[in-house]
């Protein structure tokens, strides 16, 4: 498994009157996250396609623990959940960088599809291996500042 982290910063249009984090951006930021987090331990979601395989959401489930605002930096992390298969299931889970609290808990399921037809097909066993192999971690810094842990 990868030990994968993103940061990025809340950007003040993705906020609320409050300069809350408005709640759809959430599903943003997931989204976001696990586009790195692929790009990380596999080249991206242009190598599935290469293999005739896309994927489509086909749940994605919140839970808000607490929120963010204008400004924060946010650490995202993610863990593979379950590789059926046509299927897998990642948490995304979101922390607030300076006090490590838990903003979001999200599961997203993905189905993978033939990329012409957008029928279900098997998970290709490239993409089972690299969910199953080892690899480095990771620190993506799209925050804008020095991170030190």
């Amino acid at each position: 498994m990868l030990d994968f982290n993103y940061f990025f910063r809340v950007r003040y249009g993705e906020c609320d009157a409050q300069s809350v984090v408005f709640n759809a951006r959430y599903g943003d930021y997931v989204d976001i996250t696990m586009t790195e987090y692929f790009r990380a331990f596999y080249g991206g979601f242009d190598m599935l396609i290469k293999q005739g395989v896309d994927t489509q959401v086909v749940n994605l489930n919140i839970n808000w623990k607490s929120s963010a605002r204008f400004d924060d930096i946010v650490r995202a992390s993610v863990t593979v959940q379950k590789v059926g298969n046509t299927s897998f299931t990642c948490q995304v889970l979101l922390f607030h960088h300076e006090t490590d609290r838990l903003i979001v808990s999200a599961d997203i399921t993905y189905v993978c599809v033939d990329a012409e037809t957008f029928s279900k097909v098997s998970i290709p066993n490239s993409l089972k291996d690299a969910f199953s192999t080892p690899a480095p971690a990771v620190l993506i810094n799209h925050a804008g500042v020095t991170l030190v842990n």
